[in-house]
């Protein structure tokens, strides 16, 4: 992996190596800039949602609107910058931020692919408001993709009789052998939450989706970078899958190496997930509160 590490100042923030990737913890901001253009084939960034969660060790989660907006366009701008001509780039988040970063992918000249709806599998009403019901999965690329292949998924069944959910308009029987072309709503992922898969308190995204997406959009030997490390989700599925890959963590690194030494999880989940603090009240504002060493955030990967 040294042909893809970065020459810089902070190299010594470096808390991992593999034959296929490099962890470091620092501010994704300060790692970013030192990387060298177009040398990435997939971006992938599941920020945190500005929803006020505690990280621990004085992180905090709560900016104001025109705080995070320009925090979200510093690092998009940078992913734009390292893609490699036809790379893709995702980013997970709620609609409301998502509209915003598709505004500057635009104006930076992607190419927009698709807006992916995650169907939320809990989460509460909210007074004054339609039930908020799935996360959003932006999909960009720079010019035509280089690398795009369309999965194929088990035919719908009702978990109940085990029928068909569709009729097909009469031609089940014309289905591919493989299964249905992937749509752009996702039904399938299901949260992480049970204490033997979970790796943190906080929110962390499925590995099945993070297979996807690398299915989806890169190759063995294609590099990945995730700038919001979590819990690992997006480099313990590179290793698997043969991508090499650039992870960066502000916060604690520690559930990261436990799941790429193979140690089993250590942590008791929640009484709930997060989905359901999606979408802010009406009338509630966050405060406009930086995280006292860094300013910027971690990610919930």
């Amino acid at each position: 992996m040294s042909d893809l590490a970065p020459a810089w100042s902070l190299a010594q923030s470096c808390v991992l190596r593999t034959d296929l990737g490099s962890l470091y913890h620092c501010d994704c901001m300060e790692l970013l800039p030192a990387l060298a253009d177009a040398s990435v084939d997939l971006w992938f960034a599941d920020p945190p949602f500005n929803l006020a969660k505690d990280y621990g060790d004085g992180v905090t989660d709560r900016l104001g609107t025109a705080d995070y907006l320009a925090w979200m366009r510093a690092w998009l701008l940078e992913g734009v910058r390292l893609l490699r001509p036809g790379g893709s780039l995702f980013v997970f988040n709620l609609p409301r931020w998502n509209v915003e970063a598709g505004h500057v992918l635009n104006e930076a000249g992607l190419l927009f692919r698709h807006w992916i709806a995650i169907d939320i599998k809990y989460s509460l009403p909210i007074a004054g408001r339609l039930h908020p019901a799935h996360y959003s999965l932006l999909y960009y690329s720079k010019g035509r993709p280089a690398r795009f292949s369309r999965p194929r998924i088990p035919v719908p069944v009702c978990r109940h009789c085990g029928g068909d959910i569709k009729d097909y308009g009469g031609h089940r029987d014309k289905l591919h052998p493989d299964g249905i072309n992937l749509s752009d709503v996702w039904y399938d992922i299901s949260p992480v939450r049970h204490r033997t898969t979970k790796r943190r308190a906080a929110n962390e995204l499925s590995e099945k989706l993070l297979e996807r997406v690398l299915e989806i959009a890169s190759q063995p030997g294609d590099v990945v970078l995730d700038p919001f490390g979590g819990s690992g989700t997006t480099y313990a599925v590179a290793e698997r899958m043969h991508r090499h890959w650039i992870g960066v963590e502000l916060g604690d690194c520690e559930p990261i190496l436990r799941r790429l030494s193979g140690r089993k999880p250590d942590v008791t989940p929640p009484r709930r997930g997060d989905a359901a603090n999606g979408m802010q009240r009406p009338g509630v504002t966050p405060s406009l509160r930086r995280d006292a060493a860094k300013g910027t955030h971690r990610g919930d990967t």
